[in-house]
């Protein structure tokens, strides 16, 4: 049976840093491997989930749709949020008629069950919010100083230098990427597998996947 996957991430630091991008991939890699299924197409997007009308913001979600339309399958995510906190959101994204699985609740979970997270997402992001500005203003009203300088300038200059090392790193491997090119690999799966052959680790010491080599190509260009 086949599944496409959907990753995704709100922000373009997240994006760039990789961080959630491999957790997301790894946990439906575990699952389809679980579950017996083959994940034929992956789509990975940096995009907020808030708001109803997301749908039209996130072109990758709407190249996922596509593809498991055109091939019959579900589309597959992490965990429900990785789709939207908001109930409508899911609703309407019921309503184009293509199934998706959440990994995290299992395969065959009722869409009445599906509504019911999804809606207790959505209230646990309103409490979080509403907490986050009266925090704020109580601080505000008591006189703290919101934002403090030389915390933001010790984050901008530790932000510096793991990008600087990121960068020296994907400088080091990308020569190593265009060999196995050249030799014939062209999916990003099969240049991740051929990493692993040759024994290159990853930054952090482990495995190369398909969302790492994309990370490396992009930084590198």
């Amino acid at each position: 049976m086949a599944i496409v996957s959907y990753i995704r991430v709100s922000t373009a630091k997240q994006g760039r840093s990789g961080l959630g991008l491999e957790a997301q991939h790894a946990a439906l890699a575990r699952f389809a491997e679980a579950e017996g299924l083959q994940i034929v197409a992956e789509h990975v997007e940096v995009q907020s989930g808030k708001g109803a009308d997301a749908l039209e913001r996130r072109p990758q979600l709407a190249a996922a749709l596509a593809t498991a339309r055109k091939r019959s399958c579900s589309v597959a995510v992490a965990k429900l949020d990785r789709l939207s906190r908001d109930v409508a959101f899911i609703s309407s994204f019921m309503a184009n008629r293509v199934p998706f699985i959440v990994a995290e609740l299992g395969s065959d979970v009722d869409p009445f069950v599906l509504h019911l997270f999804a809606a207790l997402a959505q209230k646990e992001r309103a409490l979080i919010s509403q907490r986050t500005r009266e925090a704020l203003k109580a601080a505000k009203a008591r006189g703290v100083r919101l934002g403090n300088p030389k915390l933001d300038e010790v984050r901008a200059r530790a932000y510096a230098s793991t990008k600087a090392e990121a960068d020296r790193f994907a400088a080091n491997v990308r020569p190593v990427i265009e060999q196995i090119r050249a030799a014939g690999a062209t999916s990003l799966r099969a240049i991740a597998r051929a990493l692993n052959a040759r024994g290159v680790p990853t930054a952090r010491g482990g495995e190369w996947t398909a969302v790492q080599v994309t990370a490396i190509l992009r930084r590198a260009v």
